[in-house]
């Protein structure tokens, strides 16, 4: 392929050339070869999919509470009274009436039923459900759920749950000594919700579809509008704030949204992102983003130990004395520091050059923390310091 590239040139070169020297042939093909060999690699893009959510398209979280049957006797205790009300409950709806001072089970637990409703699930379709224990359950190993009704906030049922659960974890006991791995107090039932309400969502009405950049940046947004327009090959998108995008629909997409975004989700844009460094102080973990940048700085770190040893001690009077025996404390304070290496950083230094010189003053991560910090303070370094 560079071969070829290079012929073509070479040819274009001759054909604008042929009146001229040697020489000036020669140079032009040099700078040719040049231009193709040192060019620019092209930034990397991410697919507009992947950096946008569509407005009105989401899930929405469905909530009920059960019943899980069938353990064994690992349920709520009899302390739980809202058990034994729920299973009398349940008994009564089938014609079967019973107290709950009737009822003396550990095979059952109530528990809560949730779920997502994805964006466009129809009537018959299948998810997963999650049962955690609401009461004090050992386990929900073994159990299964009986029907439950998921609810979304405006009070509608969505969903039916029920079927045998799926446990991450395991509680065993016996002879004085329990053990439990994982927890066994929340299972999953899968494909154990199956829709039986439809969600009207029609985000295409109005003639305007909005796009909302996952992370907030207004060169990203500006970016986005002008991919958006070159692939649809006109002015259809426009940046309205570091988040929003919105997109009017063309007149010979008219119809047919899903056809429209589909084609815009595999546009590629370069994102812009914030120079940024995340520490987190209760593991010592820092990442730093490749945007990060240190100004022109010299760096000095030393350690600084303090150690103190108290001694415990006996005074014993002298024979025949007036004295008593006292207890002595004796502390013993010892300061050490180390000598710090002075190292000095160039200005615009990359994440590879500002990682060697902090690797080879031996700093540990969580020196690194307290060293951005002090490159923040100090006007070096223009990130934002996220401690977590």
């Amino acid at each position: 392929m560079v071969r070829e590239v290079l012929r073509m040139a070479m040819a274009l070169v001759v054909r604008r050339c042929a009146a001229k020297s040697i020489v000036a042939l020669a140079a032009a093909a040099v700078a040719a070869m040049c231009a193709l060999t040192f060019a620019p690699a092209e930034a990397s893009a991410t697919r507009l999919k992947d950096l946008v959510n569509i407005k009105g398209v989401r899930g929405n979280s469905l909530q009920g509470f059960g019943i899980v049957t069938g353990l064994a006797g690992t349920g709520d205790s009899k302390g739980t009274g809202f058990s034994n009300q729920a299973l009398a409950n349940l008994l009564t709806r089938k014609g079967l009436r019973l107290t709950p001072g009737q009822i003396r089970s550990k095979n059952i637990a109530v528990v809560s039923v949730t779920a997502e409703l994805p964006a466009f699930a129809r009537n018959g379709d299948r998810y997963d459900v999650v049962v955690s224990s609401i009461g004090d359950a050992k386990s929900l190993q073994g159990g299964k759920l009986e029907i439950t009704a998921l609810e979304g906030i405006d009070g509608e049922i969505y969903m039916i749950a029920d079927g045998s659960l799926i446990t991450g974890g395991l509680s065993a006991s016996g002879g004085g000594s329990s053990a439990t791995v994982g927890t066994p107090n929340v299972a999953r039932v899968s494909n154990g919700g199956r829709v039986e309400r439809e969600l009207n969502l029609d985000f295409s009405k109005t003639g305007v579809i909005t796009l909302s950049l996952k992370v907030a940046d207004f060169t990203t947004a500006s970016r986005v509008a002008q991919a958006i327009n070159y692939a649809l090959a006109q002015e259809a998108a426009t940046a309205v704030d570091s988040r929003t995008i919105r997109l009017k629909v063309p007149p010979a997409w008219k119809g047919r949204p899903a056809e429209l975004i589909a084609t815009i989700e595999r546009v590629d844009v370069v994102p812009d992102r914030n120079a940024r460094v995340v520490i987190n102080e209760r593991n010592g973990t820092i990442v730093i983003g490749e945007e990060v940048r240190v100004r022109t700085v010299a760096i000095s770190q030393g350690n600084l130990s303090i150690e103190i040893k108290e001694t415990r001690d006996v005074s014993q009077p002298l024979p025949f004395s007036l004295g008593e025996t006292a207890k002595l404390t004796d502390t013993d304070i010892t300061i050490s520091e180390e000598n710090g290496k002075l190292s000095v950083l160039p200005g615009n230094v990359s994440i590879g050059e500002l990682s060697r010189a902090l690797n080879s003053m031996g700093v540990s991560p969580r020196d690194l923390a307290s060293i951005f910090q002090a490159l923040k303070g100090a006007g070096a370094i223009d990130a934002e310091i996220i401690i977590q």
